[in-house]
């Protein structure tokens, strides 16, 4: 098997175990075995330089979970070893041989280098550092390599073009896992309220979306669907979700998964966009297979905004607390007058009584005084 073709598997199954994580111990197995190593392992940790804490944590070696090493190391060597600080403070994705960790004289004396790796096969390991989402770091350890002649160049530079993939992988996951929706597989995504989830096919048209993706498409505020493609708000952003999603297609070759902030043109939060490849090339027949998994995920989950509270609550009428809703939601001046049936003017009318009783001049201040009394679904 060429490098490529390993590449072209380890992808793959990767973005396979991005939906299901009982796949992530065959993509471990495959990077083992691709990077001739003896195992990997895959660590997560708080946010800012000085917080140490271990979010997730987990090994595998050749397929087979060590989780019993993975606790072992947590209890009684993460908090003594000396390689946790400087390891923190590496460039992101500068892979480095775990020696470099320690200095001459910790190699000697160490009881995490000259105990624990020792039993965890990683002596002669090498070390990463991602920066991951909101701040935090992905840490991937990887064990000693299978043959006694070292790492050699092949084998680096095949870690080295995984690192920006795995590091999709942890946002994925994370994402998913914000959403609730980690037990979801597949079409199961569909069902999950707090997460927008689309499907294309291999010609990058929308094939489904469930009940929140179709809101946002419909809203156009970020992310529209025009003649059934994807389509972002911001004009200058087009370029970059167009590649994106075309890069997560067959045609690309090898469909790589991706990441990007979209913006929108009301006063809601920005967005992230995640596009992943989504099985393996088939012989379709010409049937409308799907080919890419796009998940929307909100920064904050918009809540569910009921204009009696927010009436009661802001000392609003009934008029008024529904136009408050309707800009909350994002809505324009022009859709709110079209779905209330009224004038713009009259609600520009609304707008102003509004301000004046809450004290507020300003929109972006309504919205927040209304996201503030929501309800959440």
């Amino acid at each position: 098997m060429s490098d490529q073709d390993a590449f072209d598997r380890i992808l793959a199954a990767l973005y396979d175990a991005m939906l299901d994580d009982g796949r992530w111990p065959a993509a471990s197995a495959l990077i083992d075995e691709a990077c001739g190593a003896q195992g990997n392992a895959l660590i997560v940790s708080g946010g800012p330089k000085d917080d140490v804490r271990v979010l997730f944590a987990q090994a595998y070696y050749r397929g087979h979970s060590r989780q019993d090493w993975v606790r072992q190391y947590l209890t009684l060597y993460h908090p003594i070893d000396e390689r946790v600080p400087r390891i923190r403070q590496l460039p992101d994705r500068r892979l480095v041989h775990i020696t470099a960790l320690y200095t001459a004289q910790e190699l000697q004396t160490s009881p995490t280098y000259n105990e624990a790796m020792r039993q965890f096969n990683g002596q002669d390991g090498l070390n990463v550092r991602l920066d991951g989402p909101d701040g935090s770091n992905i840490i991937w350890a990887i064990a000693d390599p299978v043959t006694r002649d070292g790492w050699q160049s092949p084998q680096l530079a095949l870690v080295r073009g995984l690192l920006p993939h795995l590091r999709q992988f942890v946002r994925v996951r994370q994402a998913l896992a914000r959403a609730g929706a980690l037990e979801a597989a597949g079409t199961n995504l569909l069902d999950n309220p707090r997460l927008g989830v689309i499907y294309l096919d291999q010609h990058a048209r929308v094939i489904e979306a469930n009940d929140r993706g179709r809101d946002l498409l419909r809203r156009a505020d970020g992310l529209s669907d025009p003649d059934g493609l994807l389509q972002a708000t911001v004009p200058t952003e087009q370029e970059q979700l167009a590649r994106l999603v075309a890069h997560a297609l067959p045609a690309a070759g090898t469909p790589v998964s991706g990441s990007m902030l979209l913006r929108r043109a009301s006063l809601l939060p920005h967005f992230v966009v995640h596009v992943s490849p989504v099985g393996a090339l088939q012989l379709d027949f010409g049937a409308r297979r799907v080919a890419a998994l796009v998940l929307l995920v909100e920064p904050t989950y918009q809540p569910h905004l009921d204009p009696d509270l927010v009436a009661r609550t802001l000392g609003l009428t009934p008029a008024e607390s529904h136009i408050a809703v309707g800009l909350a939601e994002g809505r324009s001046v022009r859709d709110i007058a079209v779905t209330t049936g009224r004038q713009e003017g009259t609600v520009y009318w609304h707008m102003k009584r509004i301000y004046h009783k809450l004290g507020i001049s300003r929109q972006a201040d309504l919205v927040r005084l209304v996201l503030s009394v929501a309800e959440f679904r």
